[in-house]
Parts: C-alpha cells; structure tokens; sequence
C-alpha cells in the first residue's frame, strides 16, 4: 500500500498535505472507505461466494454497532497519537446520523474511521490491518 499510495500521489501530481491539519470528519469520509476495502478483501479472500451473501457478512462488520464493538477492543492499544485521531472522530459534529444506529455508537464509528483515515493517508496500512483484525478477532464472526 505504501508504493501504491506514493504511486497514485505521483500520477495525479498530488501534493502533500499535513494530515494533522485535516478535519475528523475528511479523515473519516476516507477512513470508511478504506475500512470497508479491508473488511471486503477479507471475505473475498476466503473464498468465492454470491455477491448477497459477501454483502451480507461485510454489513455485519461495517454497521455502527459492530465498529464501536471494536473500538472497544482496540482503544486499549492505541497510541496516544492514534487515540488523539479517534477522540476528534468520535467528538466531531456531523449533521447526519446511521439510520440504525445509537448516537454513541454512530460517534464511535465515526472516531474509528476518522482514525483509519489517518492510518491511510500516513501510508500506515500495516497499523491497520493490526487494528482490524485485534478488533474483528474476537467479535463479530465472519463466514470461513
């Protein structure tokens, strides 16, 4: 991912940016994106089945209420740059909410992904996928 990130930066001519400087909800607008590409290329990688029931199994895990499950299990082991990121995700005004999904929740997500953005845009794909799989390890289950 690093390269690949450096590659897409060079090809558009895009120019740094301090990442710090970014607001919560940007980093969270790239954070969910970059989540649900983790959560899909692993059902995918366990094997090929109907797109409904890959659908399925990554809404399980993308929800407000299974993303603040795993915020649970991974703000113990944040840094306190990475808990910095998630506390302004999970305390920044958004003016839309889930559907579905409790205000508590819906911040919490909003803080891990702002987080995940973050990650991203650091060109830290490896502190990612650490994060997902200590927070999707022992919650939510996921067809094998």
């Amino acid at each position: 991912m690093d390269e690949n990130l450096k590659y897409l930066k060079e090809a558009f001519s895009l120019p740094e940016q301090d990442i710090r400087s970014f607001s919560p909800l940007t980093l969270a607008y790239i954070g969910d994106g970059v989540y649900e590409l983790v959560i899909r290329t692993i059902l995918v990688q366990r094997g090929n089945r109907k797109a409904s029931r890959l659908h399925e199994e990554a809404s399980r895990l993308v929800k407000a209420s299974a993303q603040s499950d795993i915020v649970r299990r991974i703000e113990p082991h944040l840094t306190e740059e990475e808990l910095s990121v998630y506390k302004r995700g999970r305390n920044a005004h958004s003016p839309t909410m889930a559907r579905h999904a409790s205000m508590s929740d819906y911040r919490r997500a909003t803080g891990l992904e702002a987080l995940i953005g973050y990650l991203y845009l650091k060109e830290d794909l490896r502190r990612i996928v650490d994060l997902v799989r200590l927070g999707i390890s022992t919650g939510e289950k996921y067809e094998q």
